[in-house]
């Protein structure tokens, strides 16, 4: 009888794995659909988004175990198909999260900015996640490259999940994103490195700390994964009880700057936000003032504040920016504008 049960078994674990191969060309269809779901839910603020991005994370368990999954699966399938799971399974987590999480940078990418450099990679590591031979015969078989592209895929992982699973600001998703690819990044550099002296695991481990200061440093690169701006203007006129502002000034006659200028901003914060945000006004390039404000919520226009600037310099002639910043740095949006 208990033969009879696990021959049964193994029948259904091949036929189910032979199904998965013959659809497996639809699991990035599949997996950006998900990503576009979830993106509209949580824009809706609908909590099954916080199930969907929990169900990501814990697909990740898979990659953490691969080994000790990989030696189960070959109880029930022959040792050739065992890999191939582990394989196929690692390659569906990557395309199910890259694709999931690529939808929320399109929409908070700043397009005239290097958040380009990072969103490019995300498009490029998604598109590479379903070419075979690019995927298969480059990235899998060299395991510091897989351990790599893995690290980076946790990282926009968390960088889109945390901020939904936790309501954590952006300098705290980020700070947890760039330790845990530093730690997922770790056994890659040891393959590089091939460590065994103790000179080569200082390396591994300087290599290891200066990928985390990357990161952290060109944290203006990377698009808050759920904050973006829904509407911006440099007007002479905003009206506080109704908060709104009048018309959008891209060219601004320097004989009225003694009114004084309003920077208006409303920004998207899905799950909510509660963190100081920054208008950073800039003049030919160089900063001049830097005016703070307090951002609690996240409405569905956008939560609408501004600055009010009155003071500028002698010769205010030229181009301006109004640069929206976090507080830890990340770029939400520009605002461009000319005085003349």
């Amino acid at each position: 009888m208990q033969v009879h049960r696990h021959q049964s078994l193994l029948r259904a674990a091949r036929i189910f794995w032979r199904h998965i191969l013959r659809y497996r060309r639809l699991l990035p269809v599949a997996s950006f659909a998900a990503g576009l779901a979830s993106f509209f839910l949580v824009e809706r603020q609908a909590q099954l988004a916080q199930w969907l991005t929990a169900f990501l994370l814990l697909g990740w368990i898979w990659l953490i175990g691969e080994g000790l999954f990989g030696r189960l699966l070959s109880r029930w399938l022959r040792p050739q198909w065992s890999e191939a799971a582990t394989r196929l399974a690692a390659q569906s987590l990557h395309q199910e999260t890259l694709f999931f999480t690529l939808p929320f940078f399109l929409a908070t990418t700043t397009w005239a900015s290097g958040q380009v450099l990072f969103t490019g990679t995300l498009m490029l590591a998604a598109a590479a996640s379903i070419v075979d031979p690019i995927y298969l015969g480059l990235i899998a078989c060299r395991r510091w490259l897989f351990l790599g592209f893995h690290a980076f895929t946790l990282f926009v992982a968390l960088l889109t999940a945390l901020p939904i699973m936790l309501q954590l600001t952006t300098g705290e998703s980020l700070g947890l994103a760039t330790l845990a690819m530093m730690i997922f990044a770790l056994p890659g550099v040891a393959g590089v490195l091939d460590v065994r002296r103790t000179r080569r695991w200082l390396t591994m481990g300087i290599l290891t700390l200066a990928l985390g200061g990357f990161a952290w440093t060109t944290r203006g690169w990377i698009p808050p994964a759920t904050l973006r701006v829904t509407d911006a203007a440099i007007t002479f006129r905003v009206t506080e009880q109704q908060r709104i502002h009048g018309e959008h000034r891209p060219l601004v006659d320097a004989d009225r700057l003694a009114e004084g200028l309003y920077a208006f901003t409303a920004i998207r914060a899905p799950r909510g936000l509660h963190q100081p945000i920054i208008h950073e006004w800039r003049h030919e390039g160089r900063v001049v003032d830097r005016i703070e404000i307090e951002i609690v919520g996240g409405r569905e226009q956008g939560y609408r504040a501004w600055s009010h600037k009155t003071e500028f310099p002698p010769n205010p002639h030229g181009d301006w920016q109004v640069v929206v910043r976090t507080d830890d740095g990340q770029l939400i949006g520009v605002i461009r504008f000319r005085v003349v």
